[in-house]
């Protein structure tokens, strides 16, 4: 809220000490100042126009007065004459020592103390109370601009020593006067209710509406009268208006009636199209940027569109401040309209120089490299907003801004300054924790995203949980070189023991020592890619002989080494991966707008003890679905496949490691159900069962037997919910619309609450339920057919993203649409790290 500043013109009175009350003309032989207290001496002379020697007339003195009187220091002024000596007693403004807000809901402090700044009423300058009037009208005026037309607003002083004065405003805001009725008169072509439905302005709503306001507004109002004009004038008719406007208030000043009385016209058609003006040699793509034809309905809107494509188009080659205007010729007798554009470029810009603010941690080379507005060439808008999208999707960058400042005195020179917002890039952890993945867990490390400014990627991290310890080491650079090509490397070692109720896993060991270096570059502004090697050392030990799942027992008799006499399984593995990543996303955290793509693959070389490969992909979108993108749509869909290749030296054929399968299930990929439980159950064979001759009762015998299966049970945790094992195929999508934080007026850059759907499946491509075709029929049916991609589950809930001081937490309330009966689901969940 801005209040305009008003200007009152002061009369000034004069009090002459002389019988005649008037002033004899004299030369001036001394000037006395009396009365100053704040005022020094100094600077009062300095407002008085008369010096010693100068003759005293009329003229002058009342100069001498207004001078004064303009300087704002003083209430009072008499003057005197002494001889020749001229005496001037004052009586100076008193100062302002405090000021107070008492009552103020609608109008917020800060845009007070900004109104208060323009009529220069300050704590330390001197009051002047014919502002403070002025101020009280504009505060009242205001307060009826937003429908409160039984507002007050009282300035009140206290007197204070010194010469000082306390100023208070008190308000009565009282209550804002409700739309009872908008009445439209004079529309034959739309009727009320979808002229209505383009109106802000809301009236006689429904209970279930009650986050809706109906509060009467004038700048409302005028936005939607505008809304009424452009949606006529985007419909063709050009001679649409708004005739009369009537806003009546009820006694009480609490209901509005309001009434519009319409002209909708005719509708008109394009003649012609004709331009003008200087288009600095792009006459012909100038030209094919309007999509105007002749023939076409009239539409303000695309004519409006016009405009913006061509002074953005110009705007790429230099030219940051083109006009480009349409002067319509309207023929009322034929009802078409002649459109001439008049194209003016005006200077080409240069860009002298590119500065930040507010970067206090990050390095200006950090940002600078981003950016692809350069100095000493032309301002291109392209460059300046392709510049802004490569900063805001730093991940320790909040917000982004940019303007362009002119020179004084130079016409084709500006200055381009950044306005940065950082954001905490990394975290310090040490302590104790519960998490709903991990359960009790002890931390201690450091992860930096930008570490000392540099834009670097450091992390330190020692970690115990219920079922893993993990100490890890990684580093990025970015820019390793100045081209944009990144190095990368990784060093960790971790124990994991699975099987228990958090890992949701069969039960075994697995000792990992792994490295990894990583080196990629970017393909254009958009698109990247890397490749890495890695090696790793994997330790696969407690495999149980007995209760082994039928999946690990296949696993081990693949890979199991007679020689081990620890009963482990032991790989050295070599793996190559290569990643495509492209992303147009508005910020790195929290993005509304654009879309992500990722493509990975990753090998174990010939020559691993495991030998695999693993693709895949994932594509991500963001639409906004308001202009302020506080409302925003998002989709997300990811694909997995990996499989083994080759045969091993015993002639067996290499499959997927068991820690490579993917598992779904958990509040990082599919909400409502338990960490890791979608996809394909472990199961173990029971029972060896063969039929024997008839007995004396003729029924056939049975007895036990080795390679005969006749009995599966379902490798069961609790009850009837079942450990998954993964598979080597997923696919997973997620539909999911972000709202804003209710009975807020500014989007948060911290919190961010959303209603989503969670569909996806894990699948083995390996099985063959048909390997299991000897089962009887009841033992058969506890067998699911885990090769089968549409065994899908579904889920839906809210999500609330918090980005905290430890990092990003998702909050997750889920309830599954479709499940299986051994399936475990989870209603609440949350994630530490990861945003979606």
């Amino acid at each position: 809220m801005r209040i305009k500043k008003s200007i009152l013109a002061s009369a000034v009175a004069l009090v002459l000490s002389s019988p005649a009350y008037a002033l004899d003309e004299f030369v001036i032989e001394d000037i006395q100042v009396n009365g100053l207290q704040r005022v020094s001496l100094g600077s009062s002379l300095t407002y008085i126009p008369v010096q010693i020697g100068d003759k005293l007339t009329d003229f002058r003195l009342t100069q001498t007065i207004k001078s004064l009187y303009s300087s704002g220091h003083f209430d009072d002024i008499e003057v005197y004459q002494e001889g020749k000596t001229l005496i001037i007693k004052v009586s100076e403004r008193p100062t302002i020592a405090e000021i107070e807000f008492d009552g103020n809901k609608d109008v917020k402090e800060e845009q007070l103390q900004e109104n208060l700044q323009d009529q220069n009423i300050r704590i330390g300058e001197p009051l002047d109370k014919t502002t403070l009037t002025l101020l009280e009208k504009g505060l009242e005026d205001f307060y009826q601009s937003i429908g409160k037309y039984n507002a007050s607003v009282t300035a009140k002083i206290s007197h204070l020593p010194r010469n000082r004065v306390k100023l208070t405003f008190e308000f009565t805001e009282g209550k804002a006067a409700k739309v009872k009725q908008i009445n439209i008169v004079g529309n034959t072509l739309f009727d009320d209710a979808k002229l209505l439905s383009l109106f802000e302005s809301k009236y006689d709503l429904p209970w279930w509406q009650f986050m809706s306001n109906d509060r009467y507004q004038k700048q409302t109002f005028s936005g939607d009268i505008e809304k009424l004009e452009s949606f006529y004038k985007d419909q063709g008719y050009v001679r649409f208006a708004v005739d009369s406007t009537q806003v009546s208030l009820t006694p009480d000043k609490e209901q509005v009636y309001v009434t519009l009385n319409l002209e909708e016209g005719e509708k008109y058609k394009v003649n012609e199209v004709n331009f003008i003006g200087d288009m600095v040699g792009l006459d012909n793509v100038i030209k094919a940027l309007v999509p105007i034809r002749q023939g076409d309905y009239y539409s303000a809107a695309t004519i409006t569109y016009s405009e913006e494509t061509i002074s953005n188009y110009l705007g790429a080659f230099g030219y940051a401040y083109p006009e480009v205007k349409t002067i319509p010729d309207v023929n009322d007798e034929t009802k078409e309209v002649s459109l001439t554009m008049s194209v003016t470029p005006g200077s080409r810009i240069n860009v002298r120089r590119i500065s930040f603010v507010g970067n206090a941690i990050t390095d200006d080379e950090v940002l600078r490299r981003e950016l692809r507005q350069f100095e000493g060439s032309w301002l291109s808008n392209r460059a300046l907003e392709g510049s802004k999208a490569r900063l805001a999707r730093l991940p320790y960058i909040e917000n982004v801004e940019f303007e362009t400042v002119k020179l004084p005195g130079e016409s084709d020179l500006v200055d381009v300054i950044f306005t940065i917002k950082e954001r905490p890039s990394g975290s310090f952890t040490a302590g104790v924790g519960y998490g709903d993945l991990t359960g009790l867990s002890l931390q201690l490390g450091v992860q930096q995203e930008n570490f000392l400014g540099t834009g670097n990627s450091v992390g330190v991290s020692v970690n115990t949980y219920s079922y893993s310890k993990n100490i890890s080491l990684s580093f990025t650079d970015p820019y390793f070189t100045v081209d944009g090509v990144s190095l990368g490397g990784s060093v960790s070692y971790s124990e994991l023991n699975y099987g228990n109720r958090f890992s949701n896993s069969e039960d075994y060991d697995l000792t990992r020592i792994s490295s990894r270096l990583t080196l990629g570059y970017p393909l254009d502004e958009i698109s990247r890619i890397s490749y890495g090697i890695g090696y790793l050392h994997n330790e696969m030990s407690n495999i149980s002989s007995q209760n082994t799942s039928e999946q690990m027992s296949k696993f081990y008799a693949i890979y199991e080494d007679p020689d081990n006499k620890q009963n482990q399984l032991v790989f050295d593995n070599y793996e190559f991966n290569i990643n495509w990543m492209q992303s147009t996303l508005n910020r790195g955290l929290f993005p509304s707008a654009g879309a992500s793509q990722n493509l990975g693959f990753k090998i174990a070389v010939p020559g691993s003890d495991a030998q695999f490969f693993k693709i895949t992909a994932e594509d991500r979108r963001y639409f906004p679905l308001s202009r302020d993108h506080r409302w925003v749509f998002m989709t997300k869909a990811s694909f997995g496949y990996a499989n083994g290749y080759g045969t091993t030296d015993e002639g067996h054929d290499h499959v997927l490691p068991i820690w490579e399968m993917f598992r779904a299930g958990g509040s990082s990929t599919m909400r409502g159900f338990e960490n890791n439980v979608v996809g394909p159950k472990l199961f173990y064979l029971t029972g060896y069962e063969k039929q024997g001759p008839p007995g004396p009762d003729g029924e056939p015998t049975t007895t036990n037997g080795s390679n005969d299966i006749n009995t599966v049970n379902k490798y069961a945790r609790s009850g009837t919910n079942a450990i998954s094992n993964g598979g080597n195929a997923q696919a997973l999508a997620t539909l999911e619309l972000i709202f804003p934080i209710p009975f807020t007026d500014e989007p948060s850059s911290s919190v961010r609450p959303s209603f989503f759907l969670d569909v996806g499946n894990v699948w083995d491509t390996e099985f063959d339920i048909d390997r299991y075709s000897n089962l009887s029929v009841a033992e058969l049916a506890k067998l699911d057919d885990y090769s089968d991609p549409s065994r899908y589950r579904a889920s839906a809930g809210m999500s609330i993203q918090w980005i905290s001081p430890m990092g990003p937490i998702v909050f997750s309330f889920a309830k599954p649409l479709k499940k299986f009966d051994d399936d475990d689901t989870k209603f609440f969940s949350f994630n530490i790290g990861q945003t979606f």
